[in-house]
């Protein structure tokens, strides 16, 4: 019989469902999956994933759509996570470490740097210096649907994972729709009178007198563990970057350090009540890939850390953060 089965792809349908089921300490959701890799013929590796509480990798079990995906997970009082993992070294790059918020209730962004990556943090409210990390890379040709499907297994594993573990969490929502929208592409600049979301405390700065009339602005957010506002100049080039991380992404921010290559950047701090880590808020004059040039010619640092202080003390009073600290670097 064993033979038979065998012969019939039945046992090779039972392993690859064994495989999913096993996968990522028994932790991945698979609700999504089909959606995100488009295909129901799925079948799960386990990956080494070094220092991550675990990883796994999953792709088709027959010729499919080529995507794959990729789940990992980690606690953040491990060690800093790997390069392939965050972005923040990238924060004066142009727009290139803009990440959008996943919504729903879910602390938690969606980032596109050539592949897709959404990163879920979920604060143990019994641990508050601790919280569980997921990471879901998709890999391959993708859209919404695929997105939305890496949304919900990305987010429902770190339910899943923080449940397993004992990390005490507030979870989202179950996720119908992530948006693929990108900041940065034309049409996406609007003047500043006309910010409403992550941009809008700088409404009333200087920034159209320092060659900073347009903002590029995502969705406000409170649940989102990073926020993200850029000045634009009137060649619609993003000038200015403005930034927020809370939780497990401040502390991960923090691990990589501030990079400029002119050092033209200015910080601070806030003590927020989801977590023991500190805010923290930071704005760079940014560097444009396309032109070698920095749009804004001069950097203003008086102007940057009057900005920084109209975003950080919005930020901290839209989440209950107190004690907004601008960091002196003379």
């Amino acid at each position: 019989m064993a033979l038979a089965l065998y012969g019939s792809g039945a046992y090779d349908s039972w392993r690859d469902g064994r495989s999913l089921d096993e996968a990522c300490d028994g932790t991945l959701a698979q609700g999504g999956l089909a959606s995100a890799m488009g295909s129901s013929h799925l079948r799960a590796e386990q990956d080494d994933g070094g220092s991550s509480l675990a990883q796994c990798f999953v792709k088709t079990a027959r010729s499919g759509t080529g995507r794959a995906v990729q789940i990992t997970l980690r606690w953040s009082t491990a060690g800093p996570p790997s390069d392939t993992l965050v972005w923040y070294n990238a924060d004066y790059n142009g727009v290139r470490a803009q990440a959008a918020p996943l919504g729903n209730g879910w602390s938690g962004v969606v980032r596109y740097d050539g592949t897709w990556q959404i990163m879920v943090a979920l604060d143990c409210v019994n641990q508050k210096n601790k919280a569980l990390v997921a990471y879901g890379d998709l890999f391959g040709a993708s859209n919404g649907t695929a997105l939305t499907g890496l949304g919900r297994v990305t987010s429902e594993t770190a339910q899943k994972a923080a449940e397993k573990y004992g990390c005490q969490a507030e979870a989202g929502r179950r996720l119908t729709s992530v948006s693929t929208a990108l900041l940065g592409k034309p049409g996406t600049a609007k003047p500043l009178g006309q910010a409403q979301g992550s941009c809008v405390a700088l409404r009333g700065t200087t920034a159209p007198q320092n060659s900073t009339p347009e903002i590029m602005e995502y969705p406000a957010d409170t649940d989102a563990p990073q926020t993200n506002c850029y000045l634009v100049t009137k060649a619609q080039k993003p000038g200015y970057g403005l930034y927020a991380y809370y939780g497990a992404a401040a502390k991960d921010f923090e691990s990589v350090g501030f990079t400029h290559p002119d050092d033209d950047y200015a910080w601070a701090t806030a003590t927020c009540p989801r977590s023991t880590q500190k805010a923290v808020f930071v704005i760079y004059r940014l560097y444009d890939r396309d032109t070698d040039t920095f749009p804004v010619a001069h950097y203003s640092n008086s102007f940057a850390r009057s900005a920084l202080k109209a975003f950080a003390d919005h930020e901290a009073k839209q989440r209950g953060c107190t004690g907004v600290r601008l960091a002196d670097r003379s």
